[in-house]
């Protein structure tokens, strides 16, 4: 399981996503360019030393994480056709995330293999990138028998 972050804006966004990650056992594609220097300390701060436990894949622009990209590409969408819990999840699925303040372009959005919105109460629309990557990557693994095995 992977989770892709198109273009992220927000350091301690990518941060808890790496922990997260790192925690359950899924690697993070970094769609560039970044709102930030990479080694901006607030992504040191928010993954802390998890960051030494996660696969990070960093990717020059779309172009480039799309040729690599192995899988079927889910992307999270508040415009999205099927419901989080209407999605079959498959172990090499791709879990990709927009720009916090704008989503993914028309080419992006049209390119994913399935697009997801995750439910919630009227009149709110969205969640926090790095809440809604858990709650996703959270449902993928449990569909899919992925969780982490504890010691």
């Amino acid at each position: 399981m992977r989770i892709a972050l198109y273009q992220p804006e927000i350091a301690g966004n990518v941060g808890a996503v790496l922990r997260t990650a790192a925690c359950l056992g899924a690697s993070v594609d970094l769609i560039e360019p970044m709102g930030f220097a990479w080694d901006d300390k607030r992504v040191a701060r928010a993954a802390m030393d998890y960051i030494d436990h996660v696969v990070v894949n960093r990717h020059a622009d779309w172009t480039t994480f799309e040729r690599r990209a192995a899988g079927r590409v889910v992307l999270l969408t508040t415009k999205g056709a099927t419901p989080l819990h209407d999605l079959t999840f498959a172990a090499d699925d791709i879990l990709l995330f927009g720009q916090e303040g704008a989503g993914v372009p028309p080419e992006v959005h049209a390119r994913a293999d399935a697009r997801v919105v995750i439910p919630m109460k009227p009149p709110l629309r969205s969640l926090n990138l790095a809440v809604s990557a858990a709650i996703v990557l959270a449902e993928a693994l449990r569909q899919t028998g992925g969780w982490p095995m504890p010691a």
